[in-house]
């Protein structure tokens, strides 16, 4: 038996450098419809059936080749921040601290890790 029973995805945060394209996109051609904004750090949520994406403007990101997304998140059935963190330190996985985040849900608690290529799994 696993700590970690994921009951589907929350959410995606995608980068871009195209905002309003990718508003009109996510809007206009597949339907979502804007659910949150959050000024202070340019994020925006649409609302994806259950779950959201969210587009965080990359257009002053210096970086080159940076990837465009930033990162994923899986909803578990139960939050055990003890036993998730007991079962992550068993296969060697480095967890962040348990923070309140907002997700497709509303806010519960978070972590963040990272998968073998370095891609960000919340």
């Amino acid at each position: 038996m696993t700590a970690i029973k994921i009951s589907g995805i929350d959410h995606v945060v995608l980068r871009t450098r195209v905002i309003e394209a990718s508003l009109r996109f996510y809007g206009d051609v597949l339907g979502c419809r804007e659910e949150r904004r959050v000024e202070s750090i340019g994020l925006i949520q649409l609302r994806a059936g259950r779950s959201l994406i969210d587009l965080v403007d990359a257009a002053d990101d210096p970086a080159t080749g940076a990837p465009n997304m930033d990162h994923f998140a899986l909803r578990v059935e139960a939050f055990d921040a003890d036993a998730i963190h007991a079962h992550l330190q068993a296969h060697g996985v480095d967890m962040g601290k348990v923070v309140t985040r907002y997700g497709a849900e509303g806010k519960g608690p978070s972590i963040y890790i990272n998968e073998p290529d370095g891609n960000t799994v919340e």
